[in-house]
């Protein structure tokens, strides 16, 4: 061996330390990198969620009969249509499709042609989706319109 590969394979104590502080800071990048990545995709998938879940209420309140003569749906009516969204089924459920979901943000907007409805627009109010790093707000979407094609049976 010569002496040139000898100085080399050798560390001294001042190499170790740096060696420690680098893999440190690599870390610490990796760890944000991975949280952000995990929270944009955490995101996505419950945005997702819910624009399904609002899709479907729509086209499920486009399709039940509407039992009011005004834009005001009744409370039956309105109920089955926030159950829809939020558990999948116009009943009622315990688990909703979102984590925090609830009825209360779930809109209904009736356009009335005369005194048949016309269009059912769903939507989601003031709900704050939580991806574990960061927090942000759904208000006024997603926002599903499907034309009205049931059968008006008002009072």
């Amino acid at each position: 061996m010569n002496r040139k590969t000898l100085i080399i394979g050798k560390r001294t104590q001042e190499q170790k330390g740096s060696v420690i502080i680098e893999f440190v800071l690599t870390m610490l990048l990796y760890f944000a990198l991975f949280a952000g990545i995990f929270g944009f995709g955490y995101s996505l998938n419950a945005y997702s969620m819910v624009q399904n879940a609002v899709r479907d209420g729509a086209r499920y309140a486009s399709r039940k009969p509407y039992d009011s003569a005004t834009a005001t749906p009744s409370q039956t009516f309105l109920t089955a249509v926030k159950n829809r969204v939020v558990y999948s089924d116009p009943a009622g459920g315990t688990v909703p499709v979102v984590n925090g979901l609830t009825p209360a943000h779930v809109q209904l907007s009736v356009v009335m042609n005369g005194s048949a409805p016309m269009q059912m627009t769903v939507s989601i109010r003031n709900f704050n989706v939580d991806a574990v790093f960061f927090q942000y707000n759904m208000d006024n979407f997603p926002s599903v319109t499907f034309p009205y094609l049931g059968i008006p049976t008002p009072p």
